[in-house]
């Protein structure tokens, strides 16, 4: 209910009294975080600003408060960060796998599940609004930060972000959506002025944001870069005209942190209503902007109404959680149900999964295999009672098995061990200190957090990792690549030297269980790659990760190689299974402002399993420059061996439509469309129907 737009408006008049009972100061200051800057010591800037080395005194250790006025009964918007789980708390949490990771699971009815988790967790530690539906697009995978969104389509980001948003929403705690917009460099956020033409900007970069407003997302974040020279935080066009009024938006927008307002008046009219996490453009500035007639008293009253309202519709009879609920067993079940469903089986040449009675001695090779190793060491950062390392799961899930680890630093000793050994399995990649948040030095001088920021070398493995499998790899015929790492990484250099390769992600606090399960079979992969994976890195975009000024082209991921006519090594939605799969007899006709697609879905393999399947909508007939192809379906579904199903999904057919620039208008092509159905964005994966509209 409290997700609803229309139970929030219905708190408009009990929200309007309020706030018309307020003199100008107190409106002021429901719209700042409640830190004073200036009265803080030394120890607490730091623990504010991120002493990421510091289990009692980090980031967001307790909810952030904003606002909030007790001689009005009204609580503060108490804030807590995401999104792999809640951020509060030392050693209790429940840590999920990352966004990216659950992005893989094509899966919104988990994702909703994990919002309800997390929905909970944050109320037990007093929290009523969660910061984590991050859901930025990454123009290039090199973005640091792009662990913590769903992948490279827009649709798909959009679908499992407005899952979260629901899940969080169904336990009483308001759901920010972050970072509006064009967020998708690290290095730069803070200078980088992005441009790109309106088609880019409104079918690409802004639709997975209306998503998740239209799923009822009480909050928006906005983000600390520039668009076309104006800050994100006082865009007049992104958040008065765009959000607030072509969407009707009816919450509150807040700024990213510290940084995220850099001009009162421009803020206050460009549709900010919350600087966080604590005051220095707004506060007193604003009082007299407004006194000075730079910023007219009806943009303070709207934003304190939308603040106001929010809080009241949250925080009226809200469930009450206490601390037993946070990294219970059941969350913690469903942390591993995820790292299971995500984690991709890429290749496999008859590698796996091992066979437990023929593999009596293992040798796991790589710096990262016991590693506690759960992702980004900036404002995602979760801290779980504990975490699964790779070589924790696998000595675990075999207790037969004598597992050796080598670190993989002396190639000869290696070798020795993978001669010997009755399998090899490799775990490669990345870290926080590889990619991630990135706070500079001259934003923050006394920050110690480790900060990757964007993979600007390379997009590959490290040198050393690729030595490694080059030269090792072959020598067991039993070989498997772990890749850990929040985005894509190049495989071409050594993707021939293994016969099976598992994409992990940053996989949990479960996350070595679920690695050791696959890899034995335990669990029948079923992830699907939410990107794509191209032969060389010059086939993506090109970003200058310094830069003061980037554009954005129309075309990036799977969209551009099909367009300039590049073959992937890996497709886009691609992910193998222990069992076989097919789908057939596609059938799609219009009902009402829907597409409804059907198709058979059939286990013809030996062992139950789940398959994804995917309805990508081809636009060749266009009259207008557009994509081949472009998912705008999907569904999870189970099989037992020799089942079949026909599964329905539904496309909406606003997700058919094409901007107009000239016009700002949304238009329906009445033509004949392609309606693919498959298990992944290859031709070889998909069968076609046709279906005229219009």
């Amino acid at each position: 209910m409290r997700a609803t737009k229309e139970y929030r408006l219905s708190m408009t008049d009990e929200a309007k009294k309020i706030v018309d009972q307020l003199s100008l100061e107190q409106k002021v200051w429901l719209m700042s975080g409640n830190i004073d800057i200036t009265k803080m010591s030394r120890d607490e800037l730091m623990a504010m600003m991120g002493d990421m080395t510091s289990d009692e005194n980090h980031y967001n250790v307790v909810p952030y408060a904003a606002g909030g006025i007790e001689e009005q009964n009204l609580p503060p918007m108490l804030f807590v960060d995401g999104p792999r789980g809640v951020v509060c708390g030392n050693g209790q949490t429940t840590c999920f796998p990352v966004s990216m990771a659950r992005g893989a699971t094509f899966d919104t009815e988990l994702e909703e599940r994990i919002g309800h988790c997390i929905g909970k967790e944050t109320r037990a530690f007093g929290g009523n609004l969660f910061a984590g539906v991050c859901i930025n697009l990454p123009y290039n995978p090199g973005w640091g930060r792009s662990q913590e969104t769903y992948g490279e389509e827009s649709f798909q980001i959009g679908q499992m972000g407005a899952a979260l948003v629901r899940g969080v929403q169904d336990e009483d705690v308001m759901a920010c959506v972050k970072h509006y917009a064009f967020n998708d460099m690290e290095n730069a956020r803070f200078k980088c002025s992005v441009t790109c033409d309106q088609r880019t900007e409104q079918e690409i970069y802004l639709p997975h944001f209306k998503d998740c407003v239209d799923a009822g997302a009480a909050s928006i974040m906005s983000s600390y870069n520039r668009y076309n020279g104006v800050h994100c935080g006082h865009h007049n066009y992104l958040l008065n005209q765009v959000l607030k009024k072509e969407w009707d938006f009816d919450g509150f927008v807040m700024s990213d942190f510290c940084w995220g307002v850099r001009d009162t008046v421009e803020a206050a009219n460009g549709g900010q209503d919350m600087e966080m996490m604590w005051t220095q453009q707004f506060g007193d500035r604003l009082v007299r902007a407004v006194q000075d007639g730079f910023v007219p008293q009806e943009k303070i009253d709207e934003a304190a109404l939308r603040i106001v309202r929010t809080i009241l519709a949250f925080d009226r009879g809200h469930k009450e959680y206490d601390m037993s609920v946070v990294g219970c067993k059941e969350h913690i079940a469903l942390a591993k149900e995820a790292a299971r469903k995500g984690i991709t089986l890429i290749k496999n040449e008859g590698v796996l999964p091992f066979d437990r009675g023929n593999v009596r001695k293992l040798a796991l090779i790589g710096k990262l295999a016991n590693k506690a190793n759960i992702g980004d060491h900036g404002s995602s950062w979760v801290r779980p009672a504990y975490v699964v390392t790779p070589e924790e799961g696998l000595r675990r899930a075999n207790e037969d098995c004598e597992v050796i680890w080598n670190d993989g630093s002396d190639l000869e000793s290696a070798r020795a061990l993978a001669q010997e050994a009755d399998a090899v399995v490799f775990v490669v990649g990345y870290n926080h200190d590889d990619e991630g948040e990135f706070v500079s030095a001259e934003q923050a001088s006394n920050y110690t957090g480790a900060m990757g920021g964007d993979r600007k070398e390379s997009l590959g493995l490290h040198e050393d990792e690729i030595a490694l499998i080059r030269e090792i790899g072959p020598v067991n015929e039993k070989s498997a690549v772990v890749l850990i790492g929040g985005n894509m990484i190049m495989m071409t250099e050594w993707y021939e030297s293994v016969g099976a390769v598992l994409m992990a992600y940053y996989p949990g606090m479960e996350g070595g269980s679920a690695i050791a399960e696959i890899l034995y079979g335990d669990v029948n992969p079923s992830g699907k790659l939410p990107y794509v994976v191209p032969y060389k890195e010059s086939d993506l975009p090109y970003v200058d990760w310094e830069a003061t000024d980037q554009y954005y082209e129309y075309y990036h991921g799977y969209t551009r190689l099909e367009k300039n006519g590049i073959e992937p090594l890996v497709p886009y939605g691609f992910g193998l299974s222990y069992t076989t799969f097919a789908i057939s007899d596609p059938q799609a006709e219009p009902d009402g402002d829907v597409l409804r697609v059907r198709a058979k879905v059939c286990n013809t393999g030996e062992r139950e399993g789940d398959e994804v399947v995917q309805v990508y909508i081809g636009f060749e007939n266009s009259a207008v420059d557009r994509p081949r192809k472009q998912l705008r379906g999907f569904r999870r579904v189970s099989l037992q061996p020799g089942e079949e199903k026909t599964v329905e999904i539904e496309v909406p057919l606003e997700k058919l439509k094409y901007y107009d620039p000239t016009h700002r208008v949304w238009r329906l092509e009445q033509m004949e469309y392609t309606v693919y159905v498959g298990s992944s964005a290859a031709a070889d994966d998909l069968t076609a129907t046709k279906i005229a509209i219009g």
